[in-house]
């Protein structure tokens, strides 16, 4: 890949939205636009649209899966927790633990959040799915009420809420 990315930000009910691509993938998403690289151009393309379409699907209730072409780099085991929450499915959610199960690596539960954390590609690699241990939210870069309202929009009701 080249170094050129460009970005283009779009309003969502969550807010401004910044969807990132270089050489044709999705590279990034950004909430607000606070701490963009310099790096980035603001040029929107034919695969940001194809993203922001499906993101307005999502939001209209239309859509429950994404079909972009992503990139995410990361570590081997960064991308085994990414590809991990790539399969929670619409509605669902699933625990840390869950997550470290799920990729063979059961006391890796601490670094599953962190890789969670990191995170690129936050709604088309839905990291809003996963919960601590016993159901509760934990962090979300988006913050916490957009976590809630992701998890609300996809019938999701989190721990003590009504």
């Amino acid at each position: 890949m080249n170094n050129k990315a460009n970005i283009f930000f779009y309003d969502f009910p969550i807010g401004i939205v910044g969807i990132a691509e270089q050489d044709g993938y999705i590279c990034r998403v950004f909430f607000g636009k606070d701490n963009i690289p310099s790096t980035y151009t603001e040029l929107e393309t034919p695969t940001l649209q194809k993203a922001a379409t499906q993101l307005h699907e999502y939001f209209g209730g239309t859509r429950k899966e994404f079909n972009l072409p992503l990139s995410h780099g990361g570590t081997p085991f960064q991308q085994s927790v990414w590809k991990a929450l790539q399969n929670i499915p619409y509605g669902k959610t699933k625990s840390y633990l869950d997550i470290s199960l799920e990729i063979s690596n059961p006391k890796a539960y601490r670094a599953v959040g962190m890789a969670n954390n990191r995170n690129p590609l936050a709604i088309f690699i839905p990291c809003h799915r996963v919960t601590n241990h016993n159901g509760n939210l934990c962090g979300y870069a988006g913050g916490i009420d957009t976590k809630k309202f992701l998890l609300n929009l996809e019938g999701v009701k989190p721990k003590g809420e009504k």
